[in-house]
């Protein structure tokens, strides 16, 4: 697959910072596609078929096909030129009933879910009590002060 993305960067004339720009991936991303270290993602793939939407997105995974996608042949008629009415249905006839059913879905009830109560029970512990307070100094030396009981 990075043969052919060197391809697509080759018919772009970009260099593999800007085409990592183009489709919005990191340089060295690119660069550890191109090593072999890192394997496309399906991200990346994606992305450069939405920066180069004429690429065959076959050819581009699988190597099938050509690398541009032919244009789909247009017909004298596309949206905006359809008729309005439903061509299958010309007829003054009411649609069936047979055409219309939905599948019945059966209705499914789960039993209520059993309530469970936990207690939170609270211990009380003694408060800590300070039992010696040592100051130190910036020339090493050191304090020790010890509360009187």
């Amino acid at each position: 697959m990075k043969d052919r993305i060197l391809k697509i960067m080759q018919k772009e004339g970009l260099t593999n910072a800007e085409f990592a720009e183009k489709i919005g991936i990191s340089t060295s991303s690119l660069s550890h596609i191109f090593s072999g270290r890192n394997k496309p993602s399906l991200e990346v793939v994606m992305r450069i078929h939405k920066a180069c939407p004429y690429v065959n997105i076959n050819w581009l995974l699988y190597g099938e096909g050509e690398m541009e996608e032919s244009a789909p042949a247009v017909t004298g008629m596309d949206l905006f030129t359809q008729p309005l009415e439903n061509p299958k249905n010309t007829s003054d006839e009411p649609d069936s009933p047979d055409y219309c059913k939905e599948d019945e879905v059966p209705k499914v009830v789960y039993p209520p879910k059993e309530i469970i109560r936990e207690e939170v029970k609270y211990i009380e512990k003694p408060h800590p009590k300070i039992t010696e307070i040592r100051i130190f100094f910036d020339n090493g030396t050191y304090e020790v002060f010890k509360p009187e009981k």
